[in-house]
C-alpha cells in the first residue's frame, strides 16, 4: 500500500460528493423526508419516510427520479412518470423529485454548504502524488456545489446529474457513471479508485470492476458498505494517511 492507503498499482481517484466530500448528505435525507412525508400523508396508514434506513436502501446516491421510482415501489405506489420539468406539486415520479431538489436548494441557500477537511487534506495529497481525480455525482448541483467550497480546482473530470443526463448515462448502482470518469481521465477501471458513502456506489464500484473502493462510513453502517463490496471502510479520508 502507498503512503496514501491505496495499492501501488492505483492512477486516479473517483469520488462521490455528498458525504465525502461536502456534508450535505444529511441536508438532502432532510430534503427527502419532507417531500416524501407530505406526499405520504394522503396514504392512509402509511408510515413516514425513514431518514436513516429508507434514505441509505433506496434514495441514496441515486439520481432524484430513480429514488423517487425505488423507495415509492418499496410502498407499493406507483405513479406516472411525467416529465423532467414537472412542476414541484405535480403528482408524478419527476414532480416529487423536482420538490425534493427545491427543498434542498433552500436549505443549502440557508445554511450553505461546508465540506469534509480531512477529505479535502486528502484531495490534496492524492493531487501531489501526481494521481488524477474526477467527482462522480448523482447531483445536478454538482458544479455549484464544488464552487461554493472553493474545491472545482481538485478535479479533472466531472460527472454529474447534468452529464449523466447529456449522455445518458443510467445512474448508481449502475456502474457508467464511474466508468465514464475514468475513461475520461484515460484510465483503466482496475487502476482507479471509488471514494463512496452510499451503499448504492459500492454496488456501482463492485460491478466495474474498480481497482479498490474505499467506504466512507458517515452514520454506522460500517458492516453494510463491507457487504455490498468496499475494500476497506474509514469514517474519514484522513484514516488513509497522504500526510506530509
Amino acid at each position: 500500500m502507498t503512503a496514501l492507503g491505496l495499492p501501488d498499482t492505483i492512477q486516479a481517484c473517483l469520488f462521490d460528493l455528498d458525504g465525502v466530500v461536502t456534508k450535505t448528505a444529511v441536508v438532502h435525507a432532510a430534503a427527502w423526508k419532507e417531500t416524501f412525508d407530505s406526499f405520504l400523508r394522503g396514504y392512509d396508514g402509511e408510515r413516514p419516510f425513514d431518514a436513516v434506513a429508507d434514505y441509505d436502501e433506496y434514495v441514496d446516491g441515486r439520481p432524484r427520479a430513480d429514488g423517487v421510482r425505488a423507495f415509492l415501489d418499496s410502498r407499493g405506489i406507483h405513479l406516472p412518470e411525467g416529465t423532467p420539468d414537472d412542476p414541484p406539486d405535480a403528482a408524478t415520479v419527476h414532480g416529487l423529485g423536482n420538490r425534493k431538489n427545491e427543498l434542498l436548494l433552500a436549505k443549502i441557500r440557508t445554511d450553505g454548504v461546508e465540506a469534509y477537511d480531512g477529505t479535502l487534506r486528502y484531495l490534496e495529497a492524492v493531487r501531489a502524488q501526481g494521481l488524477r481525480t474526477a467527482i462522480v455525482s448523482s447531483s445536478a448541483n454538482c458544479r455549484d456545489v464544488l464552487r461554493s467550497i472553493g474545491a472545482e480546482h481538485f478535479f479533472d473530470v466531472r460527472i454529474d446529474g447534468v452529464v449523466a443526463a447529456e449522455r445518458q448515462l443510467p445512474g448508481k448502482p449502475h456502474p457508467e457513471t464511474f466508468l465514464a470518469a475514468a475513461h475520461d481521465l484515460g484510465v483503466e477501471p482496475s487502476r482507479a479508485a471509488v471514494f463512496e458513502d452510499a451503499l448504492a456506489g459500492m454496488d456501482a464500484g463492485r460491478a466495474g470492476r474498480f481497482g479498490y473502493v474505499v467506504g466512507v462510513d458517515r452514520v454506522g453502517q460500517t458492516d453494510a458498505l463491507y457487504a455490498h463490496g468496499a475494500d476497506t471502510v474509514v469514517k474519514d479520508l484522513a484514516e488513509l494517511g497522504g500526510k506530509e
